[in-house]
């Protein structure tokens, strides 16, 4: 296309394209009924997770029947509260993702220890709530420090507690399908068996026969059909519906003012530091599910709301929040995103706190019918662990001995709980968990290895244990060589790497870099052009069956460009068609730069109203930056999160 039919091409008008981005599912508003149903599927899913820590405190400190009841309320209306918090946000609280907030079970047994220590009852839960509402404030001031923490979590650590989370939680839901713990237990129960593998089966059939939206709610008709044959054969009882009251409203304070002990107040900030890191866990999580990129900022976010739902739950006579793993499973498995499916559960779990008679009858499902739902949805958070995992570097043996030792340790407490018993009270909290322990466990090893020492001099490509190139070494490769390394950076012509050799000697990373960029921006027009050319359509099914090379591939499914739906594939592919019409050259776009599918499809749009001249100027633009990204990948101390050891490197 000649340059004259480019500049008198009809430019689409900037308000119909800004039409066309779509929202990401994340923030897609769906009709009230679907709201109501995928909501509703979450509470249920939820339900025994959020009134199991209530109960074994109020057994444990010697609270009469009423005031467990009121505890239960309290935890439902409060747990709404957190989840909507946590979902839909405010200002700079909340992380905005299908994130469900419930009580943390790693605050179980240090509130029981100080409900004890001041004499167990009421005076002993205002003990607690005082505790509570100090860590929970300290937790909402933190939260931007202990974000600043992220480069301390690679996809090693990550995956690992990701892993560690979901498989932690499996023997909860194996308890739960043989009848559940307590002395309901009966493994050898063959109705136990068969409500569980049934509910379970059902939920992997209909997700396997049928599609859309059948699919989605396949937890829910199993646990409402599991429920339904139960109570047909006499194993569901609804007894306590009726003798439960229409209403029930939570109160401020309503065992009393709260009472401040510093030991109590120590002992729960470090419950919140613990679950801040089970917390950051479950973001990553989700993010890796609903493919949205998970920053600092989100982190922060995160945890104020986590900090701001445990001030309110020491208020509203509740406990410490934190993400419910069991709901991060409920997404993946469901594949729906929208967090505005958990706010409406979030508003469900406010009615229920306030209505005892629909908590009753939710409280009615049998434990095996749960436990079966509880088992794919475990499983599915273990999973998207080790979809984490798989971008680690294995060849690192290091990384090997992280996940190894972790993992290891993490199972060794949760398969056998009372190794705890064997260290002193003030360290059962960590050896009380399996993710407690498996998750620190991960981050102190990750920082001893990958952040403490010194090595041989900085590291500029290459894999660890596969063979690292030297800085010096680069300086001394012949063209070849250096062609040969570097050479994947850009896209199809190696030009640009040939010519940045011409730059050597470099000083450091900093100066390799620059010298792709001069190579780069300082070839003739026509080179730019033809260097253009060669990347790929965004979305190509080329590029998601790796035919236009690993690196295109690693690009483009950031955003999950290789596994669109049918919606979205044919909205980019109109865009890059009509992209393509207009100026003649492929449309390029750094996807790893973007924060969202609908981001990326707003820019694409938008470049649609520029000039040729300027547009050719962008695509180089974001070479550059698809170029840069690829150099993080091979060079060592690129980044911060790739190599936290550069501030001792370049000294050796």
């Amino acid at each position: 296309m000649s340059a004259t039919t480019e500049n008198t091409a009809p430019s689409p008008s900037p308000k119909p394209a800004s039409k066309r981005a779509s929202k990401h599912p994340v923030d897609e508003v769906l009709p009230a009924p679907k709201l109501a149903i995928y909501g509703f599927q979450h509470v249920l899913a939820f339900y025994a997770g959020a009134v199991i820590v209530p109960i074994l405190l109020a057994s444990a400190i010697g609270l009469n029947t009423q005031q467990l009841i009121h505890l239960i309320n309290a935890d439902l209306f409060t747990c709404g509260i957190a989840s909507i918090i946590q979902s839909v946000g405010f200002w700079k609280v909340g992380v905005r993702l299908p994130l469900l907030q419930g009580v943390t079970f790693t605050a179980v047994s240090p509130m029981i220890a100080i409900g004890l220590a001041a004499g167990g009852g009421t005076d002993g839960l205002l003990v607690i709530y005082g505790a509570v509402i100090v860590a929970g404030l300290f937790t909402f001031f933190i939260a931007p420090y202990f974000s600043k923490l992220i480069r301390f979590f690679p996809p090693v650590v990550t995956g690992s507690v990701i892993s560690i989370i979901g498989l932690a939680l499996l023997p909860v839901a194996a308890a739960d399908a043989a009848g559940g713990a307590g002395p309901d237990l009966d493994p050898s129960s063959g109705k136990n068996l068969a409500y569980a593998l049934g509910t379970l089966f059902l939920i992997v059939a209909i997700q396997r026969v049928f599609k859309g939206f059948m699919a989605t709610v396949a937890v829910l008709v199993g646990l409402v059909v599991g429920t339904l044959v139960a109570w047909v054969l006499g194993d569901a009882h609804f007894d306590s519906v009726g003798d439960s009251s229409w209403l029930g409203v939570t109160t401020p304070f309503f065992f009393g003012w709260p009472k401040f002990s510093i030991a109590a107040i120590i002992s729960m900030i470090v419950v919140m530091l613990i679950t801040a890191v089970e917390t950051t866990g479950d973001v990553f999580a989700t993010g890796e599910i609903v493919e949205k990129r998970v920053g600092r900022e989100d982190i922060a976010r995160a945890l104020r709301a986590d900090g701001l739902a445990t001030t309110i739950g020491g208020v509203l006579n509740s406990f410490p929040y934190t993400c419910f793993a069991e709901n991060v499973g409920l997404v993946r498995l469901t594949r729906v995103k929208s967090r505005y499916v958990v706010a409406a559960a979030g508003a469900i779990m406010i009615v229920i706190g306030l209505i005892p008679k629909a908590g009753a009858i939710v409280a009615g499902i049998p434990h095996p019918v749960l436990g079966g739902a509880a088992l794919a949805m475990f499983a599915t958070v273990a999973v998207v662990g080790f979809q984490t995992l798989s971008r680690v570097d294995f060849h690192d043996h290091r990384n090997v001995v992280i996940v190894a030792t972790s993992v290891g340790l993490a199972m060794y407490v949760t398969a056998q709980p009372d190794v705890a018993k064997a260290v002193p009270d003030w360290a059962q909290i960590i050896l009380g968990s399996g993710i407690t322990l498996g998750s620190i466990t991960a981050i102190v090893l990750n920082f001893l290895f990958h952040h403490v020492g010194r090595s041989r001099g900085p590291a500029v490509a290459g894999a660890p244990g596969a063979g690292l190139v030297r800085l010096a070494e680069v300086n001394d490769m012949s063209r070849e060589q250096f062609v040969e390394t570097f050479g994947s950076l850009f896209q199809g012509s190696q030009w640009v790497v040939e010519r940045a050799y011409d730059s050597r000697p470099f000083t450091d990373t900093i100066d390799l870099r620059r010298a792709f960029q001069e190579a780069l921006f300082s070839a003739t027009e026509e080179e730019q052009k033809q260097l253009i050319d060669t990347y790929p359509t965004l979305g190509a099914d080329s590029v998601a069956q790796g035919e236009e090379g690993e690196d295109s591939l690693k690009d483009q499914s950031a955003l999950g460009l290789t596994r669109l739906d049918n919606a979205q594939h044919d909205e980019l592919a109109e865009l890059t068609s009509q992209y393509r019409d207009r100026f003649g050259f492929p449309l390029v776009l750094c996807v790893r730069d973007r924060d969202s599918f609908d981001e990326m499809l707003r820019t694409g749009w938008d470049r649609l109203n520029n000039s040729p001249t300027q547009e050719h100027a962008a695509a180089l633009v974001e070479i550059a930056k698809i170029a840069g990204y690829r150099f993080d990948d091979l060079v060592a101390d690129a980044n911060p999160i790739l190599s936290a050891r550069s501030r001792f490197l370049e000294g050796s």
